[in-house]
């Protein structure tokens, strides 16, 4: 298949070349809530946006680091050329862009930055209703992973936190150009009802990254500069490790510290 914008591994960049592929993803978008906004992060050569441009539901929106990706698509969309933006997604204010207003993600996103885009998304969650999104699958499973699990970790809690989290389908390395050395995942994420924590969220966000980076020691050690009360939680947490735990024991963590940690 010929392309006019050559692939740059620099970028991470592997282009999605099935159209079938491309159908199943952009039908995942729901337009929760009314939203008609999407943000397609790192568009390549437009196989998504061709579909979600077309798609009345929603107004589409671009945003690509490569500047001969973004080349391609203003030539492609002269009609929307205003609406593709030449930036990088994890320097950019996507909150103001949309005015205030909620926006959907979408996107095959780059395996080399995918956790820090997700991480960049949530950022945004009260913005962000839902989110389709191509992962490498290892990434993937990480994300949807349920407590007590060997890959349950950070991504896990802090998605599943604000997010109700669904492994859509997988897709072979063949359907991208050039094909990745991994397989993909689709994942599927819905903005839970309540996306307040009962909790300082910032707070929430230090605990389990804190509790995570030594993940081998017990609760009890690895936060004990955090100043836990944890007499005031159930006798059982101190000892166990971060993965046996589930989003609401570190929410009852989080809110035993009443902002007395140290920063």
């Amino acid at each position: 298949m010929q392309h006019h914008v050559s692939p740059k591994k620099s970028l991470g960049q592997h282009f999605l070349t099935d159209r079938n592929i491309a159908r199943k993803i952009v039908s995942l978008l729901s337009g929760e809530g009314g939203c008609r906004n999407v943000l397609e992060v790192g568009p390549g050569t437009g196989i998504l946006s061709d579909l979600l441009i077309d798609d009345g539901r929603f107004c589409w929106t671009g945003i690509d680091l490569d500047r001969d990706s973004v080349a391609l698509l203003r030539g492609k969309y002269p009609g929307h050329s205003d609406r593709i933006l030449e930036a990088d997604f994890l320097e950019y204010d996507p909150g103001s862009a949309f005015k205030g207003e909620p926006f959907a993600i979408i996107g095959n996103f780059p395996y080399n930055i995918s956790s820090q885009i997700l991480f960049k998304i949530l950022e945004y969650r009260n913005q962000i209703p839902e989110v389709v999104g191509m992962f490498q699958r290892e990434v993937a499973l990480r994300i949807a992973s349920p407590p007590g699990s060997k890959t349950y970790g950070i991504l896990s809690v802090l998605t599943q936190a604000f997010y109700r989290v669904r492994l859509m389908f997988n897709v072979e390395p063949h359907v991208f150009h050039p094909p990745p050395r991994v397989r993909s995942s689709v994942i599927l994420l819905k903005a839970r009802e309540n996306m307040e924590l009962d909790c300082d969220e910032t707070l929430f966000f230090r605990v389990v990254k804190t509790a995570f980076n030594k993940r081998r020691k017990t609760l009890k050690n690895s936060l004990q500069e955090m100043n836990v009360n944890w007499k005031a939680l159930p006798a059982s947490l101190a000892g166990e490790r971060p993965e046996r735990l589930g989003v609401d024991d570190f929410v009852a963590i989080t809110a035993s510290l009443g902002g007395s940690a140290g920063s």
